[in-house]
């Protein structure tokens, strides 16, 4: 039985009986002992109760994508399983878990080939004072990935030590009954040993990263009303702002929370909001006028399945539009869309900076998956990407807020400032910024908007470039792990592939697209929507050098690695 570089596994139950908190404690005792990986979770959209599955993957080298297949997969119980469907796949080389009391497992386990054993985690725990089956699974789990029960302990204790001595001690229990019922069991896979920590460790959400790098790029006011799967963000940023001499405020609906966000950065406080799909198409008008009002805000949309409520708890790409093109009239802004849990840090922090810089609205297009997901990682490098705004410190004589400027971006004075008021609104405007129906101000100021964005040199960051090959794939945000593994594969076939990654969406960059997709001959675009929103978007504005094709699924349903090494396959 030879080590492998990474074992995927998934802990399934109803909602109450504890598997993502089982997942939680696996995957911290896995980063402990040193391997990286990624965890996340997929349930229902049910406040409780439905279904609810944790989803690990643990490696010696760092992964944030979902397996094809899952090695090894425990049902506490199979409640509600089957709505799962196809986004937990088990093949004949994967172990299934099964408690006889749980129910009958579902059609993903039947059909699979999946060898399954039954352990009864129920009867197990009802043994033990205060016993759970979940801990119960942990133990279990623990024995076939090669952990001793100790190495569990430790998570645990620090999480239920709010709950007393008496929980610990029946969790401490029930851990090592599940850990010597699995004792006869065989598992054909384990992973090779983690490699010595030299650089510091982190564990971390997506949601959370962002928040962090809100933080060190400048924002110091938040607000927001909570809505799934973006409240996390805020839940991190409420203590954390106070730390740094922010604060944040819970509004009352989206549209108070991005106007009062606008009105902070109005007053000189660089300021955020975070929202899913439905509260950005709240959110719209709002976002025009600070356009119109060259106001810098920053708004995070994690985005899920829509349209409408959709699902709220399942990932998705289908906020592209909105974001780019959802705003009336022509009104310049950036999109930004991080590709890692790593990357939501510096993406969010360089949205920041950008938005302060070109006084403009910047979206970061998040979504659940790395927004929820939670990764063991090196930590991220330190940037020097904080966010610094022109202000017009001394003004003498009239004050042309809206002034062209050669690099068109005018001195914006904070309220209060000597000789510095002036009109901000959604009208359209003269240099002065007093209102004017004129259409020389009008095309002025739609230029001036329009040029400060195009015109600014975003560098190396506005992509991921990477490898050769005349094959290209052409994909964004939380595909590009995925798609990154895929190509991998693909070299290890002997097939070499380019990754083309945009990390800024808007404004369009078409000679940075064109040099990165030069001697292209074939383009394979993948994205997780139902309409081919991004492939759309590069034919509307990219001249794109050679023939594409699409590999385009809308969620719940997550794309693997594996689906996307078949389609580079089938076309070297």
């Amino acid at each position: 039985m030879g080590a492998s570089p990474s074992i995927s596994i998934a802990i399934v139950g109803s909602g109450g009986t504890g598997a993502l908190t089982t997942g939680n404690f696996l995957f911290e005792a896995a980063s402990a002992a040193g391997w990286l990986g990624v965890f996340t979770r997929t349930m229902g959209p049910q406040i409780r109760g439905g279904e609810a599955a944790a989803l690990l993957r643990l490696a010696v080298e760092p992964v944030e994508s979902l397996p094809d297949q899952f090695d090894l997969l425990i049902g506490i119980d199979w409640l509600n399983a089957h709505r799962f469907g196809a986004e937990i796949k088990v093949g004949p080389q994967s172990l299934v878990i099964s408690d006889p009391r749980g129910g009958e497992p579902p059609p993903i386990v039947g059909q699979s080939g999946a060898r399954v054993i039954e352990i009864p985690m129920k009867e197990l725990a009802k043994k033990i004072p205060d016993g759970r089956p979940n801990m119960i699974a942990l133990g279990i789990a623990a024995r076939l990935l090669g952990f001793s029960a100790e190495q569990l302990f430790v998570p645990v204790e620090k999480r239920l030590a709010d709950k007393g001595t008496a929980a610990i001690e029946a969790s401490r229990a029930a851990i090592k009954v599940g850990f010597d019922a699995a004792a006869s069991l065989s598992f054909d896979k384990h992973l090779a040993p983690p490699k010595p920590i030299t650089t510091q460790r982190w564990l971390l959400s997506g949601n959370e990263a962002t928040a962090l790098g809100a933080i060190r790029g400048g924002i110091r006011f938040a607000a927001a009303y909570p809505i799934t799967p973006a409240t996390e963000v805020l839940e991190w940023l409420a203590p954390s702002l106070v730390k740094v001499g922010g604060v944040l405020l819970q509004a009352e609906d989206e549209l108070a929370a991005i106007n009062m966000i606008i009105g902070a950065s109005y007053g000189g406080t660089p300021s955020l909001t975070a929202t899913s799909g439905p509260g950005l198409s709240l959110m719209i008008e709002a976002l025009g006028l600070a356009t119109s009002a060259e106001i810098p805000i920053v708004v995070v949309d994690v985005m899920r399945g829509g349209p409408s409520t959709g699902i709220p708890t399942k990932s998705e790409q289908g906020d592209l539009n909105i974001a780019i093109y959802g705003l009336h009239g022509d009104a310049p802004h950036l999109v930004l869309a991080p590709q890692s849990v790593a990357d939501c840090l510096f993406t969010t922090q360089w949205a920041t900076y950008l938005a302060e810089a070109m006084q403009a609205p910047a979206i970061v297009l998040s979504d659940q998956y790395i927004g929820q997901a939670r990764a063991a990682i090196e930590r991220p490098a330190d940037v020097a990407f904080i966010g610094a705004r022109a202000v017009a410190a001394e003004i003498s004589g009239p004050y042309k807020r809206y002034a062209v400027a050669a690099n068109g971006v005018s001195p914006m004075a904070i309220p209060g400032t000597r000789g510095g008021q002036y009109t901000a609104d959604g009208l359209t405007h003269a240099e002065n910024a007093n209102p004017t129906s004129g259409a020389a101000d009008h095309l002025k100021q739609l230029d001036k908007r329009r040029d400060k964005l195009d015109n600014f040199n975003y560098g190396d960051h506005w992509a991921a470039v990477e490898g050769k090959g005349d094959l290209v794939v052409l994909t964004w945000g939380s595909l590009t792990t995925t798609a990154r593994e895929a190509i991998s594969r693909a070299a290890a076939d002997g097939i070499n592939v380019r990754l083309v990654a945009p990390r800024l969406l808007a404004p369009v960059q078409p000679e940075r697209l064109k040099a990165a997709l030069a001697g292209a001959k074939r383009i394979l675009v993948v994205e997780q929507t139902h309409g081919a929103q991004f492939q759309k978007y590069l034919r509307a504005h990219y001249d794109l050098p050679a023939p594409v094709r699409v590999f385009n699924r809308p969620g719940p349903l997550p794309i693997t690695a594996g689906e996307i090494h078949s389609a580079i396959a089938e076309w070297k």
